[in-house]
């Protein structure tokens, strides 16, 4: 059996198991569950963009869901509208909704979005008791119409089955489709560490709102059928046991694939019948099952399968190195010669947290092609000084100008997409992503990730191909093209560190700040390293380099800048520096500081 039938075999076994089901199970009963799990099917692809890929904790799913299916009800029951009349509004309800309170909401992170969110769908709840002329109250609406298209409508049975599991079918296609290559690995990198993406030009709260806008969407189609399934709506639509119902189809199922959205429906709708024979103790038995999976299965239940037939990385590696692209003779970082004017002017930064003032009227610049060295004892400020020109900091006085712009009030990621790059004193890397794919993303993220772009692409990926061609050329200009197709967490602590510096290449930046790019490697790579770095800026970039390793510095920079207490105390050549008297006092102490003494 080749390699390719292998890892689809559990995609082809579950294909033929949704087929045979109906099939089997084909009573009037059986079918109306099946009905049901394909609704919840629909309902967790869309909660899988918000909860899964952006990784946010929303407690509207049900709300959302329950939306649509009070506008199917009410324009159905009440105005005898179509389903092809009401569909649209069922799905553009929730849409709304979720831009209206996308705004305050989705600025908030962990346990306080979830409370938000969940407050929402309370009043909502609220709104639908309380509103009885409209909503019936809690008695609800009867009497909605089948499901109805073009003057031809949707008997119950295998026909909705059939019907309800080819939206099942749409819904997958279209989550797959989206997902499947560069804009989906930005929302892996966003969930993973939103500093990082913020670093390499990737607009979080971009992603965020769309995935919560596909999310609302998606609950309106599922709410929509459930309303033509059931014929009638009550508050019982919008109670939180949808939510948790939601929650834990996707927790189960697994978050981010297609595969586990259904799973973890098909497995919950039929669970609690499964259980029905065991009569008092069977919610017992339903709760321990499902913390038995959550057990077995952390990655949920499509994330066991495809472990159990996935294919390692030296594999899949064996089937993509020919995409190797090689290196142009020219070089990507190439520019002018050193300018007259300043690349980077830092002008009186002053930045306080509290109590401590971490800058104080911190004034230096940086040319273009340089590479300056930025030192000081630990506390000095460098990294803050860092953290405020790439914009993850607002300062409190000053300016920096970047090839005489100014970076003031500008995000992370305009900032990213303007020319800067970084790299993080701590390693920080997407562990579960290929290495080449660290890269890749951050040559994808030199535009706007637009999600028109994603669902219009092609079967075949050349967006992706493309990008990762890039990333490799880029790899086997600083040695690391052999770690391509491995994860990037089971890589050693060096080839890590300049994987970092790739993906900060990969932005085909004119400047990079690079924190403590040296610390933790060896003898042999710290040389490796600092040949690499001259020939970059030989090439025209400009590099800042934050470092404590002193003869690694020395060895590469230009000019050196030092801080102390967050003041500048010195700058110069790094033999100038080497004999400061001030800067030897800042590290060793004043008293330790003769005249005349030289290190």
């Amino acid at each position: 059996m080749s390699i390719p039938s292998r890892r689809h075999l559990p995609l082809l076994a579950g294909v033929v198991a949704l087929a045979v089901w109906p099939l089997v199970f084909s009573s009037a009963y059986d079918l109306r569950v099946f009905t049901l799990a394909g609704i919840y099917a629909i309902l967790v692809i869309g909660y899988q963009f918000i909860f899964g890929h952006a990784g946010a904790l929303a407690l509207t799913q049900g709300a959302f869901f329950g939306l649509g299916a009070y506008i199917t009800g009410l324009l159905g029951a009440k105005l005898g509208w179509s389903a092809l009349a009401t569909l649209p509004l069922s799905i553009m309800g929730p849409m709304l909704l979720a831009v209206i309170i996308a705004a305050p909401v989705l600025r908030l992170e962990t346990h306080y979005f979830a409370l938000a969110t969940l407050g929402i769908a309370q009043i909502l709840l609220l709104v639908a008791i309380r509103w009885e002329s409209v909503t019936g109250g809690a008695n609800g609406l009867p009497g909605i119409p089948a499901l109805t298209f073009l003057d031809v409508a949707v008997p119950g049975g295998l026909p909705m089955v059939l019907f309800v599991w080819s939206v099942v079918a749409l819904a997958g296609l279209f989550a797959w489709q989206a997902m499947r290559g560069l804009y989906g690995r930005a929302f892996h990198v966003m969930r993973s560490n939103e500093l990082l993406a913020a670093s390499i030009g990737i607009d979080s709260a971009r992603l965020r709102a769309v995935a919560f806008l596909l999310s609302a969407g998606f609950a309106g189609v599922a709410g929509a059928l459930y309303a033509h399934t059931i014929r009638v709506v009550s508050p019982e639509v919008l109670e939180f046991h949808v939510m948790v119902a939601c929650l834990s189809m996707a927790v189960i199922g697994g978050r981010t694939g297609v595969a586990g959205a259904i799973l973890g429906a098909v497995v919950l709708v039929h669970l609690p019948e499964w259980f029905r024979g065991l009569q008092d103790y069977y919610l017992i038995a339903y709760g321990v099952a499902l913390l038995a999976m959550i057990i077995v299965a952390p990655e949920g239940l499509a994330g066991l399968l495809g472990q159990a037939a996935g294919t390692t990385p030296s594999r899949r590696a064996g089937r993509i190195a020919g995409a190797v692209a090689p290196a142009t003779g020219e070089s990507r970082f190439r520019a002018e010669a050193k300018a007259a004017a300043p690349l980077l002017s830092v002008q009186a930064i002053g930045k306080r947290f509290g109590g401590i003032q971490a800058l104080r009227d911190v004034s230096f610049d940086v040319r273009s092609g340089e590479i300056v060295g930025l030192i000081g004892p630990n506390g000095s400020g460098k990294t803050t000084l860092i953290n405020i020109a790439t914009g993850l900091y607002a300062a409190d006085a000053g300016r920096i100008l970047f090839d005489g712009r100014s970076l003031t009030g500008m995000r992370p990621a305009a900032i990213a997409r303007l020319g800067i790059a970084r790299t993080f004193q701590a390693v920080h890397l997407v562990e579960e992503m290929l290495a080449v794919d660290n890269v890749a993303v951050a040559v994808a993220a030199r535009r706007p990730l637009r999600l028109g772009r994603a669902l219009t692409r092609p079967l075949r990926d050349r967006a992706m191909q493309s990008a990762r061609a890039e990333a490799l050329a880029i790899m086997d200009r600083l040695g690391i093209v052999e770690a391509a197709w491995h994860r990037a967490g089971g890589l050693p602590h060096g080839t890590k560190r300049q994987l970092e510096i790739a993906r900060a290449l990969a932005l085909s930046p004119q400047l990079v700040f690079l924190d403590e790019p040296a610390a933790g490697l060896n003898a042999s790579e710290q040389r490796q390293l600092a040949g690499q770095l001259k020939s970059l800026a030989e090439g025209g970039l400009t590099l800042l380099v934050v470092e404590h390793n002193m003869p690694f510095l020395m060895s590469i920079a230009d000019r050196m800048v030092c801080l102390d207490e967050g003041k500048r105390i010195a700058e110069g050549t790094p033999s100038e520096i080497r004999a400061n008297p001030a800067v030897l006092g800042a590290y060793f102490g004043a008293a330790s500081v003769t005249p005349g003494s030289r290190q």
